[in-house]
């Protein structure tokens, strides 16, 4: 196992929305999950230069963000411009990961992440390699696979050994219209209230899947186009 690899567990310590319209997005998650404090930040002008349309970005809090960088480059990531200082006194870089999904790695902050989100989806363009780099540097540990038939098959991940699991990794190759990226669930108390909500902002929901355990969850986009799903907890109301 690579040397570079957190001694404490990796998880994402921070999930930012990088958008083209900060007030309106802002608005459009207050009223849709009652947040009045979400992390939401203009997408930088780099980015849209890259092509970059707006997205949830995820941190993942390391000690060391200089040499998880190197091992994460040596394993095929690039990084995205320089490493520079976060808002919280310690370092920041942004890399695309082996897979072509986007994702930054940071100095932990003390503060948590948001605790309404239930779920991390990796979908990745090269599932092998996304695999064996989070799990070789981060200590991530794949639990058990579920087959979702067109929607693929989903490699369960934790963030260590014996944990549970809190994520998904899939690859996107036969699925149109999906590009790699981190797809991060927001927990809500009812699914069918809250897509009405999505949709008459403007938003896009995809069909709702029902898990093998019951879950029942959507994927959307938010006004902007910026991907998140929603997760209906367990025991919510009928559509």
């Amino acid at each position: 196992m690579c040397h570079h690899r957190a001694a404490a567990m990796t998880r994402f310590c921070r999930i930012e929305l990088r958008t083209t319209d900060v007030p309106a997005a802002r608005r459009f998650y207050r009223t849709l999950l009652g947040d009045d404090d979400a992390d939401i930040v203009p997408l930088p002008a780099e980015a849209i230069a890259r092509g970059a349309r707006p997205h949830w970005l995820g941190h993942l809090g390391v000690a060391d963000v200089e040499g998880v960088v190197r091992a994460f480059v040596a394993q095929g990531a690039t990084l995205l411009g320089p490493i520079r200082p976060s808002a919280t006194g310690g370092a920041l870089a942004i890399l695309r990961d082996p897979g072509g999904a986007v994702v930054a790695l940071a100095t932990s902050p003390p503060a948590p992440v948001r605790a309404d989100v239930v779920w991390h989806s990796l979908n990745t363009a090269d599932l092998a390699r996304a695999t064996a780099s989070y799990c070789t540097l981060l200590g991530w540990q794949l639990t058990e696979a579920l087959d979702l038939g067109p929607h693929g098959r989903h490699h369960q991940f934790a963030w260590s050994r014996g944990g549970a699991s809190v994520g998904a990794m899939a690859e996107i190759k036969g699925r149109l219209g999906v590009h790699p990226h981190w797809l991060f669930h927001f927990r809500v108390a009812a699914l069918g209230p809250a897509l009405a909500k999505v949709r008459a902002a403007g938003g896009l929901v995809l069909d709702p899947v029902t898990l093998p355990n019951g879950t029942r969850i959507a994927v959307c986009d938010d006004p902007q186009g910026a991907a998140f799903a929603l997760q209906e907890e367990q025991g919510g109301m009928p559509p």
